[in-house]
């Protein structure tokens, strides 16, 4: 709000008749009658319709966009992984999608939408056989998707959220195959998706874990089995082959091939792709992307659709639509497609790989996706998983390439460089003794935003654009899960105030001889005063101003890092982002906190200002229920100046007036949800 608009809004605030420039009928909730007295039959107004000062906001609501939840992870396996994530299982199908591939045909799909990885919370091996952590997840989230990792074996769990405290508790399996004097091995099958992602599929029991969101979707996957590597070509121009790292969990652009298709495989022999589209196959150098050969196959009955597959002796199969092939070379340096199986095959296949036991899984794009198994020899096949077997396992996804990778019952070599108990693979800092997994509010690559009126303790225009913050908490554990250090990532979103603000948060159960430092603060305007580690002078607990002055901090990304003396608990630590608060103009104790929360040491309730203070017992929140600030656990748009943030979000009313129940989204840019005209840029 610019200096003009607070001269005009406080002569408002002063005026009897107008007691605000924002409508607050809730003063005066009756409708007028012409002839005087009460209107005997007013009419009632659309929720939606409603002024933000009109709503009837229930007892007790705060506007909190999330809720705490305390996880217990149970699991005395020594070496395991976890990651959990806020999980929604929704999956949205979009219209269908044709693509050309490089020989010109088309290629049909159903983009589909889903938000399975996209959430991460936090990362931790069990320490004394258990994991305890308390995080905040948006309100809408419902569900967590605990993934565990074992050496390069994967599985997972989805767990409802049915109160603050959820339990998991792991079981092992029994064993899955009987020793038959070979080494044992496990085989594992990593499916990929023209929407992105990459999941791993227990060919035992037909359970399925997501794995990764891919840079880009793609109908192709092939194994390095030595070197843990899966490769995939982009769907789409410029087509170009990633690489994922298992170990690591990385993916990188190799090059743009420029030409895609649905077949690919890795020949442990040369070490080397092959990739066929039509009736054209071609060798690709992992390495660099270089196409070094090409071939012609004849005798495919039908060119579109299919996959490639090197058995264990190293003979090359395709299928396409019109079935299996061996290719045998020819004459002339090409191949010959010998047909093995084809007009009894149940489906156009679009995807296969051999396991280790030499049977090839052969699965179609269906929008969820059958899977069945087929003998070389004989051609026969069955149904193993999907809609049309008779196991109830579905995957409810497509899939549009299938590849193997095999885990062998040896021992793997997994170093731990900084010898802290976490290996290398499962580590965040294997460099780093002190330092191992990271918790995240909201999300890995999510933002939340705390937005601030500066008023108080006047009423406001309820735009929320006065100071908008938005943030990224990374809470850095060691090997026992515990908090060593906070990093606090965040940038100014908005400056619509005329006032130099300034932005801080506190740790409410830190004092602050727990700070070792605290460094990346910008405080230049000389009303901040800190001690020797960081941490404003004169507070109980732990307090950190993170700049001064909200204007010069507007859209410039910074990060300021706090180390803890010793270990903390991140119960003990608390729920991100904390106890966050507006410092107005410079006043150092004029505090604006989110509802209901108590200000700083340094904090001042001031009740004797001139005009209408609409928080006389200084709670944050109007007689209505209206706040001054508001946390929101997304990336947050502001309205524009003077368009109150019910105008610019369709669905805020029913939110606010429903006590946090309905739309619990309301802030997300799903259809129908935003008046982007009334947004700012």
């Amino acid at each position: 709000m610019k200096t003009s608009q607070i001269v005009l809004s406080l002569f408002c605030l002063m005026a009897l008749s107008l007691s605000s420039c924002v409508k607050d009928s809730l003063d005066n909730p009756t409708t007028p009658n012409p002839d005087g007295g009460e209107d005997p039959n007013p009419t009632e107004i659309p929720i939606e319709e409603l002024e933000i000062t009109e709503l009837q906001i229930p007892s007790g609501f705060e506007f909190a966009t999330e809720k705490q939840v305390s996880l217990t992870i149970n699991d005395n396996t020594p070496g395991v992984k976890y990651d959990v994530y806020a999980y929604n299982d929704e999956v949205v199908q979009g219209p269908a999608i044709t693509l050309v591939n490089d020989e010109g045909e088309e290629e049909t799909e159903i983009d589909i939408s889903v938000d399975n990885l996209n959430h991460l919370i936090f990362s931790g091996s069990p320490s004394g056989g258990t994991i305890e952590h308390t995080f905040a997840v948006a309100s809408y989230f419902d569900k967590l998707y605990v993934r565990r990792k074992e050496g390069a074996s994967y599985s997972s769990s989805i767990l409802t959220i049915n109160s603050e405290t959820v339990i998991y508790t792991y079981s092992p399996q029994s064993s899955k195959r009987i020793s038959t004097g070979k080494p044992m091995v496990e085989d594992y099958l990593y499916c990929v998706n023209g929407s992105g992602e990459m999941f791993q599929i227990d060919p035992i029991t037909g359970d399925y874990t997501f794995i990764s969101d891919m840079p880009m979707g793609s109908w192709t996957a092939a194994i390095d089995q030595e070197n843990k590597l899966l490769y995939s070509i982009g769907r789409s121009k410029p087509n170009p082959l990633m690489k994922y790292d298992m170990v690591n969990d990385t993916w990188t652009t190799v090059a743009n091939l420029g030409i895609g298709g649905p077949r690919l495989d890795y020949n442990k022999n040369d070490g080397l792709l092959y990739f066929s589209t039509g009736d054209k196959l071609y060798s690709i150098d992992p390495q660099n992307g270089s196409i070094l050969s090409n071939w012609k196959i004849n005798g495919l009955h039908k060119k579109n659709g299919g996959d490639l597959a090197f058995s264990e002796d190293g003979t090359l199969f395709v299928c396409s639509f019109s079935g299996l092939y061996r290719l045998d070379p020819d004459a002339n340096g090409d191949f010959d497609a010998i047909r093995i199986s084809g007009q009894d095959l149940p489906f156009d296949p679009t995807s296969m790989t051999f396991d280790s036991n030499n049977e090839l899984w052969l699965a179609n794009n269906g929008a969820s996706s059958n899977l069945i198994v087929m003998d070389t020899q004989t051609g026969g096949w069955e149904y193993r998983y999907g809609p049309n077997s008779n196991t109830g396992v579905n995957f409810n996804r497509t899939i549009n390439d299938l590849t193997t990778l095999r885990v062998f019952d040896e021992v793997t070599i997994d170093p731990d460089t900084d010898g802290d108990g976490i290996t290398d693979s499962n580590d965040e800092f294997p460099n780093d003794a002190e330092k191992a997994f990271e918790q995240f509010t909201p999300s890995k690559y999510g933002w939340g935003t705390v937005a601030f009126e500066d008023l108080w303790p006047f009423l406001g225009d309820y735009d929320f654009n006065d100071t908008a913050v938005n943030y990224r908490f990374v809470a850095v554990l060691n090997a026992d899960n515990m908090a060593v250090q906070l990093d606090i990532h965040f940038e100014v979103t908005s400056d619509g105030a005329g006032f130099t603000n300034a932005f801080g948060i506190e740790l409410e159960s830190i004092s602050p001889s727990l700070i070792e430092s605290v460094t990346g603060t910008v405080l230049t305007e000389g009303f901040i005063n800190v001690a020797a580690n960081g941490v404003e002078q004169g507070q109980n607990r732990a307090v950190i101003i993170l700049f001064d002055n909200n204007e010069t901090m507007l859209k410039v990304p910074t990060t300021v890092s706090v180390k803890f003396t010793t270990p903390i608990t991140t119960n003990q630590l608390g729920l991100a982002p904390f106890n966050p608060f507006l410092i107005v103009d410079g006043d150092r104790g004029k505090e604006i906190h989110l509802p209901n929360r108590f200000r700083t040491t340094l904090g001042v309730n001031d009740t004797t200002v001139e005009g209408i203070n609409r928080d006389i017992d200084g709670n944050f929140q109007t007689d209505t229920g209206l706040p001054w600030a508001i946390n929101i656990v997304h990336a947050f748009k502001p309205p524009k100046e003077n368009i109150p943030v019910n105008q610019a979000y369709n669905f805020f009313n029913e939110w606010a007036s429903s006590g946090g129940a309905s739309y619990q989204d309301w802030y997300k840019d799903s259809t129908g949800y935003r008046n982007e005209s009334e947004l700012q840029d």
